[in-house]
């Protein structure tokens, strides 16, 4: 018998990300394109931001860029290289009119006045594992621009709500790169073959289970916390739930996902407001916990019907399995 047989030689490849836009496109009628092509920007930026990451120390590009960014956080090297990779993508598309980062203060237009949607982005979360090769991450949510096409974005667009969200996603840069991503129709992750260039269909149709037994925060803030959370934490190691925190949002809330969990990062003494940014962190993240099935609030409401009135407003944010969610609330 030959030991090279069809069943062996022939083995397929999977669905490519540019495969499975095209055929959701094909099923909405009313899609014309302009969203598939925007995801399309978001996976090229990624993929060369992996690129950055993975030859980061060679090229000397990690650690502090000596600048802070407009919350006061000193900017990483890489933080910097994120946000110019992921603006030029998005700007070079030509189907957004406008982009918020949390590496600038203000809209930064794109020179896309005909864009028909803004995108807020996290362009590296997790930078303070950058320097010592834990996982990190992109988040991104976008939205339908309500001023006139034709005009310049303006920040009412980026306040809509998360309710209005059209799609929301993140890359998580570790042992693999793996884009997750939902347009309101389920969520669907897609892992990076680099020896081809391509996004591969990797986790169809992703649900969280509905409890779990992992929790994740920093308890080295737990005495700053509130009284409640203090208590379901107790209640947690008590129950023997296994404590697993990598410090990126991301990263943690990936694993929840797959495993069942919580998140928290609740309210302290010295952030009364909680300190995640709601418009490009609290609002994707929820969109798409949902979407599989979760849960996310911030302590007091769910997350997604949370007001929002300015661009870098911070949030608490609990997230994940949704009956450990509702314990919490």
């Amino acid at each position: 018998m030959n030991a090279y047989s069809e069943d062996v030689v022939a083995v397929p490849v999977g669905t490519t990300l540019d495969r499975f836009i095209k055929r959701q496109q094909q099923a909405s009628p009313a899609a014309t394109g302009e969203l598939s092509q925007l995801l399309r920007d978001i996976a090229l930026a990624a993929k060369i931001v992996q690129r950055e990451i993975s030859r980061a120390g060679l090229l000397a590009v990690t650690g502090s860029f000596g600048t802070e960014n407009q919350h006061g956080e000193a900017q990483q090297k890489l933080d910097v290289i994120a946000h110019i990779r992921f603006l030029r993508a998005l700007r070079n598309g030509g189907e957004v009119a406008a982009v918020v980062s949390e590496e600038e203060d203000q809209v930064i237009h794109t020179g896309n006045p005909g864009g028909k949607y803004v995108v807020a982005i996290d362009p590296l979360d997790g930078s303070s594992n950058i320097d010592v090769n834990v996982s990190i991450g992109t988040i991104f949510s976008i939205y339908r621009r309500q001023s006139q096409p034709g005009t310049p974005a303006v920040e009412a667009d980026f306040l809509q709500g998360g309710l209005r969200q059209v799609a929301a996603g993140y890359v998580l840069y570790g042992t693999s790169t793996l884009l997750v991503y939902t347009t309101g129709q389920g969520v669907n992750g897609f892992t990076y073959d680099s020896s081809l260039g391509e996004f591969f269909l990797s986790h169809p149709t992703l649900t969280t289970p509905v409890d779990g037994r992992i929790y994740s925060c920093n308890e080295g803030n737990i005495v700053d916390y509130p009284l409640a959370i203090q208590q379901f934490i107790t209640a947690c190691q008590q129950a023997r739930f296994t404590a697993r925190y990598i410090g990126a949002l991301i990263a943690d809330v990936h694993r929840n996902l797959l495993k069942g969990g919580i998140y928290l990062y609740p309210a302290t003494q010295a952030a009364p407001a909680g300190k995640l940014r709601l418009l490009y962190e609290g609002f994707p993240m929820a969109f798409l916990i949902e979407q599989a099935g979760g849960s996310a609030t911030d302590g007091q409401q769910r997350l997604l019907t949370k007001p929002i009135s300015t661009l870098h407003q911070r949030t608490p944010l609990i997230i994940g399995s949704t009956q450990l969610v509702n314990l919490v609330t």
